[in-house]
């Protein structure tokens, strides 16, 4: 017996050992034995104390100290506000853009172009340099509007979410010829006459992009047949054109912010809109965090801290899912290092089979803007695809001080053109240069050609010798790029053309 008594005094001292080196959880004392007693599974008990990323936390009997709950509510504050930066950038970037527009005059009523390119003075996001330009913001608040729009045009509407409502034009249901488009306001409960496309939206303010197609850069025709056949008004009273300023050369910010402020910019968005037009559980991250329709958004100090910390993971964490990606799904070409898909997940509305792409719908918005079916899955011939170049054939970021050069075969699957434009890494843009318009287009006039029909783009730092397509980088500074196809053609769906890696000139 005293032999017996004394290996189970070396067993259970072996077992508290055994327990006691271990790191993560101090487990609880046992409840006493009583009547109603049963086994309980030790993976349904909370420790006393366990050792997190966030430190140690600590309860009693199951219950947080005060201490630990503090701890995990300034996770939770600055984990649902990251999550939640994510989740709302595209509204943050449309009220960047909202913004900018409204500098040059109120809406419903201004209209503001480039006649001519787009330049590298204003700071907008991944624009061409081919088309003339045009944006509008429209509200519905006081009822329903009516658009006309021209012949032959690219036009894309969406919504204050950044939720697509229609296209117009080429891509859109009045298939490039003109059309009268009738714009609902949600809860709209008057008449709808005949003789209007129709377009139900779920919120009151709207994102009106334009693009127009000019010959050998001549912008007049263009803007002529834009401003002689587009109207806005209200659904009742009299055509009216709009107020169209031109603002090639000028400087001014249409981007979202990337600190504290983006919390300011979406609650602008939250307290305008009805609830219904987002999902439930993005309103409940919001709200959790302080953004809630009809109430103050005023952070106190605590949470101007954490939101501040936030913004900057939140930044981090979109920079990081464009530039260092993991999703398969960006993938064009197999074993490419340089080029991704523009729209990854093939879907507008970033989903398959159900489930949201987030990682998908982030890149995009974050880094590019304008959602439209046409630039997913554009018709053949019509709309847009995009390309974005992020690295060189070996992988590594783009660098401003080195040379590099693409080779673009022949017979291009372009109906329209096809161009290719970089940007700066940080805000998206034009990168600014001493080029106005830092891009290579197939329709440029001086595009130099090889006998074969091939051409080569330079970009770096300096021009190279000869007479070369070049556009310029800055030493010090990262860029990337965008390949554009308007009316991309059968070859491209299939694979059969494609241009080089983006190689280094040594």
């Amino acid at each position: 017996k005293m032999m017996n008594v004394s290996r189970l005094v070396s067993f259970f001292a072996a077992a508290a050992m055994a327990v006691s080196v271990l790191p993560a959880a101090s487990m609880p004392k046992a409840s006493p034995e009583m009547k109603m007693t049963t086994d309980i599974p030790t993976n349904v008990i909370t420790p006393d104390k366990t050792e997190t990323r966030l430190g140690t936390l600590e309860f009693v009997d199951g219950v947080p100290t005060e201490a630990t709950s503090q701890k995990v509510w300034d996770h939770l504050d600055f984990s649902r506000a990251v999550e939640a930066m994510i989740m709302t950038t595209p509204a943050a970037s449309l009220v960047g853009f909202r913004k900018g527009i409204r500098q040059w005059g109120p809406d419903n009523e201004t209209m503001i172009y480039w006649h001519g390119r787009l330049d590298s003075k204003g700071l907008l996001l991944t624009g061409n340099t081919t088309v003339v330009y045009t944006f509008m913001w429209i509200d519905l608040k006081d009822g329903p509007m009516v658009m006309e729009t021209p012949p032959d045009v690219l036009g894309i509407i969406d919504d204050a979410w950044f939720h697509y409502v229609t296209d117009f034009g080429n891509a859109g249901p009045d298939k490039g010829k003109g059309g009268k488009y009738l714009m609902v306001p949600p809860g709209y409960e008057g008449e709808i006459p005949d003789g209007y496309i129709v377009k139900q939206s779920n919120t009151y303010g709207h994102w009106l992009a334009m693009r127009g197609f000019m010959k050998n850069f001549e912008a007049d025709p263009v803007v002529k047949n834009m401003k002689e056949h587009f109207r806005l008004y209200p659904l009742g009273s009299e055509p009216k054109e709009v107020n169209w300023v031109n603002v090639s050369m000028k400087a001014f910010n249409t981007l979202h912010a990337q600190d504290t402020t983006f919390f300011e910019e979406v609650n602008e968005i939250v307290q305008e809109e009805p609830n219904s037009a987002q999902d439930p559980e993005i309103l409940g991250l919001l709200a959790s965090i302080g953004i809630q329709k009809g109430k103050p958004f005023k952070p106190d100090a605590r949470m101007q801290k954490i939101l501040a910390e936030a913004a900057a993971v939140g930044t981090a964490a979109q920079r990081s899912i464009i530039w260092r990606n993991r999703d398969d799904n960006v993938v064009l070409w197999p074993g490419s290092k340089s080029w991704e898909r523009g729209f990854a997940g093939g879907s507008h509305e970033f989903k398959n089979d159900g489930v949201s792409l987030i990682n998908s719908r982030t890149r995009f918005h974050f880094y590019a803007t304008g959602i439209t079916p046409a630039m997913v899955k554009p018709p053949v011939g019509a709309g847009s695809t995009y390309v974005i170049g992020l690295r060189d054939a070996e992988g590594n970021p783009l660098d401003g001080s080195k040379t590099y050069r693409i080779h673009v075969p022949p017979n291009v699957p372009a109906k329209r053109f096809w161009e290719i434009t970089i940007y700066d890494n940080q805000t998206r843009s034009f990168l600014q240069t001493d080029q106005p318009h830092p891009g290579v287009p197939s329709i440029a006039p001086d595009l130099v050609t090889n006998a074969d029909g091939s051409v080569d783009v330079y970009i770096g730092p300096k021009k190279p010798e000869g007479d070369v397509n070049w556009i310029q980088t800055i030493p010090g500074k990262g860029w990337n790029l965008l390949w554009r196809i308007y009316g991309p053609e059968q070859a491209w769906y299939d694979q059969k053309w494609r241009p080089s890696e983006i190689e280094e000139v040594r």
